[in-house]
């Protein structure tokens, strides 16, 4: 397993460092259900001068599930380069990781506060100037450098709950500026060597997947990138609106050997199989009431079978893109799962329409008499 693991993250340590250096931050993974939210934790002391520091975040393990990413301080690859941090991000019905990079300006990272200067908006910890980075103490932890500065950091407009991705359902509703725009396209630099070899180290302790830390990893950060062992900082919580994996629509642990994660008996995996609701409209004895309330059925039932229809027919040209592909197993296997996790949230979506439609259309209780007070 550690082998095909090891495989597995050669490709992608080989996909990051192919990425282009002008070029859109590249998507590495789609995954069906969302990441767990940010841990709280510390920052760990500062190493020296020549370092920034790059957050923490959730990668994913097509085996395994979604594993923690030490937050690391990383020597700038060169003077005058800032980070943008990677972020998960909602598109066309799965969850898609854009990789971080080295620029001149901080791009766009989703809006997500990662905290440590990072607020969602630029980078707060610090600046360079003739050649020389400046840090924010009021939100770094340095005490061995010269070139420090202290300026309040306001957190506006940004979530606080932790939330680790954009768009989809509870992620952050963020767009990018025209500032970050051009900076999605001016020049970048890759991830650095040390920086994917930490994400390989992360991907082989076990300790650090969700499955096994439930969203409170023992080693939430780190001084330098891939020590494990000395200066680290575990996580003092799991964020407060932590869900497990299973509530999220994915699963914790291991799929059985040579098959993938399967759903539950009589769960549909495809539009297809999918049996719409048809809820009756109220009878309210009321003629024109009832039939407003079943032209407000009608048009809700008509709203919900095209989009089924729609999602039926992506998925069945997804499945033909396959078989004239001759796609693998793990490709198949991975727009399985996708097109599982699209299915129940339509379904979830359905049956929560219809729900608030039959609570608008209840008739209110009747009013309860005024109670009179006796004279004496």
């Amino acid at each position: 397993m550690r082998t095909r693991r090891s495989i597995r993250f050669l490709l992608l340590a080989l996909m990051v460092l192919a990425i282009p250096a002008v070029s859109h931050a590249g998507i590495i993974f789609s995954i069906g259900f969302a990441p767990p939210p940010l841990p709280v934790y510390d920052q760990p002391l500062c190493p020296g001068e020549g370092y920034i520091w790059t957050p923490g975040y959730w990668a994913y393990d097509d085996v395994d599930g979604y594993f923690w990413v030490p937050g690391t301080w990383v020597t700038v690859p060169e003077p005058g380069l800032l980070w943008t941090p990677g972020y998960w991000g909602w598109a066309n019905g799965a969850f898609v990781f854009n990789q971080g990079y080295w620029g001149p300006q901080v791009g766009f990272y989703g809006g997500i506060n990662y905290g440590f200067g990072y607020v969602g908006v630029g980078y707060a910890g610090g600046y360079w100037q003739n050649g020389a980075f400046f840090y924010n103490r009021s939100v770094n932890n340095v005490t061995n450098v010269t070139n420090v500065y202290s300026k309040t950091v306001v957190v506006n407009n940004i979530t606080v709950n932790n939330v680790s991705y954009n768009g989809g359902s509870g992620g952050i509703t963020a767009r990018p500026t025209a500032q970050e725009e051009a900076a999605a396209h001016a020049r970048h630099v890759p991830p650095t060597s040390v920086q994917v070899s930490h994400v390989q180290e992360a991907s082989t302790n076990r300790q650090l997947f969700e499955s096994q830390n439930h969203g409170k990893p023992p080693i939430a950060a780190t001084a330098k990138p891939g020590d494990f062992r000395a200066s680290v900082v575990a996580a003092k919580s799991a964020a407060p609106s932590y869900k497990p994996a299973e509530a999220r629509g994915g699963t914790a642990g291991r799929a059985p050997a040579g098959r993938p994660n399967t759903p539950a008996a009589n769960t549909p995996t495809h539009a297809s199989e999918i049996t719409p609701t048809r809820p009756a409209a109220p009878n309210t004895g009321k003629p024109a009431l009832d039939q407003k309330y079943q032209q407000q059925q009608n048009a809700l039932n008509a709203k919900q079978d095209k989009e089924r229809q729609n999602l039926q027919k992506s998925q069945e040209q997804e499945h033909q893109h396959l078989a004239q592909q001759k796609a693998s197993e793990p490709a198949k296997q991975q727009v399985e799962q996708k097109h599982q996790q699209q299915t129940q949230q339509l379904q979830q979506k359905h049956t929560v329409e219809q729900q608030k439609l039959q609570e608008k259309q209840r008739p209110a209780p009747a009013a309860k008499p005024k109670e009179t007070k006796e004279k004496n």
